[in-house]
């Protein structure tokens, strides 16, 4: 079982880059402001596509009849679409009920009214859409050949680096910055890794909690991640593609796994010094304001020796956000802000193409040249003047851990 933990108001998740300015008592209250946000971004969901397929059949209906007439099968996939989205829904339902007291250290208290539905932005509706898709990438058999190409090189990787057969491979410490919905760091801490994943997004959290957490039945669960694109299908029937999921069972990680989850901001969250043996970042760096932040934050985190695995592109996600701070750079300059900063590069290869949350049917399909890299920081590193001893190393920072969960919680 994965718990996850909160860092409180100073290192919460999704907090504005301003937030140092706020009194605590003002952290908190935006905190809880923004937890509840998403709660209705959730709850909102079905009422948001039955929009789409209205506005869909108004469409369809201003037609001539005689082009209706031509096409008799459109209301009924439209009616299909709706009845995916109340599944959806319920599926959502469910995300919402195990999230309402997952912080070990945090209390959102309650809503008043809690089952009113509010309206929620385009932009929080996108990223509900996006967070559904990760199921498909991260916990059904039809994401496995994306995480073949994403995961695998990074988790043989880590093989390499750190074999069982020189290693007392539950006394390495993982860190995957950008867990998302956790297999990742879940297939790591699986081969007797201690893993942790730390993750930014609500969205991501919620979900990540109850696939972890609430799912142990093999492919139990249904998803119609595709029923918002209305564009590109080849056939009507695309779009009500169903998945399942978990294509393992979550809770199946042996009983002395170390594994966790953690919430809030890399860059606050993680400050201890040579902490970690390893940190794998994968399709997360281009997540940050300013990515150099990220490269200084790895680097000091990093025991000495530490090796940093990286596979992703670089779609800078503030770049086109007013009034956010957004540096955009290129893999030359990023690379050089590496080996400046001391890094030593040991392998490197800069177009390992892979998909993204990919729908396989679409007619339109996007593939990312990514750069995957190992930089390691060195042993023998000198800071003031004074040699870093192993012996004298911190371990990796604790966290929280429950026990593994009795029973179940079955979602039908």
């Amino acid at each position: 079982m994965a718990e996850t933990t909160g860092e409180g108001p100073q290192g919460g998740p999704f907090l504005n880059k301003d937030r140092i300015k706020n009194s605590p008592e003002e952290e908190s209250r935006l905190e809880k402001q923004h937890f509840w946000r998403i709660i209705d971004a959730f709850r909102f969901y079905r009422d948001h596509v039955q929009e789409q397929v209205k506005r869909a059949e108004g469409q369809f209906l201003s037609l001539p009849q005689r082009h209706q007439n031509l096409l008799p099968d459109v209301l009924s996939n439209l009616n299909r679409i709706s009845q995916c989205a109340d599944h959806n829904q319920d599926i959502l339902q469910g995300i919402i009920h195990n999230s309402l007291h997952m912080f070990e250290n945090i209390e959102y208290g309650e809503r008043e009214d809690p089952r009113k539905t509010r309206s929620s932005t385009t932009f929080d509706m996108d990223k509900v859409k996006s967070t559904i898709k990760q199921f498909v990438r991260d916990w059904s058999e039809t994401g496995r050949a994306e995480r073949d190409t994403c995961y695998k090189p990074i988790i043989q990787e880590i093989q390499r680096l750190f074999p069982s057969d020189r290693y007392d491979v539950s006394k390495v410490s993982v860190l995957i910055p950008g867990a998302g919905l956790g297999r990742l760091a879940w297939e790591i801490a699986r081969l007797g890794y201690a893993c942790q994943g730390n993750e930014w997004s609500f969205f991501m959290l919620f979900s990540s909690n109850f696939v972890l957490n609430r799912c142990e039945n093999v492919n139990s669960l249904t998803l119609y991640p595709w029923i918002h694109q209305f564009s590109n299908n080849k056939k009507s029937s695309d779009q009500t593609r169903p998945i399942i999921f978990p294509d393992v069972n979550p809770q199946s990680l042996p009983l002395d796994a170390d594994f966790s989850m953690v919430a809030g901001d890399f860059v606050e969250v993680y400050r201890d010094s040579d902490s970690w043996d390893c940190v794998a970042t994968c399709f997360f760096i281009d997540t940050a304001h300013n990515v150099i932040e990220y490269v200084e934050t790895i680097w000091k985190i990093l025991k000495p020796g530490g090796v940093w695995i990286n596979l992703g592109p670089l779609l800078y996600h503030f770049e086109n956000m007013a009034d956010e701070l957004s540096v955009e750079l290129s893999y030359e300059d990023i690379r050089t802000a590496i080996v400046n900063f001391g890094f030593h590069i040991e392998v490197e290869r800069e177009s390992v193409q892979t998909t993204y949350t990919e729908n396989d049917h679409s007619m339109l399909r996007y593939i990312y040249d990514c750069v995957f890299f190992v930089a390691r920081k060195p042993a023998d590193l000198y800071f003031n003047g004074h040699e870093e001893e192993n012996d004298q190393l911190r371990s990796s920072p604790p966290c929280a851990k429950s026990p593994r969960r009795e029973g179940t919680d079955s979602l039908t």
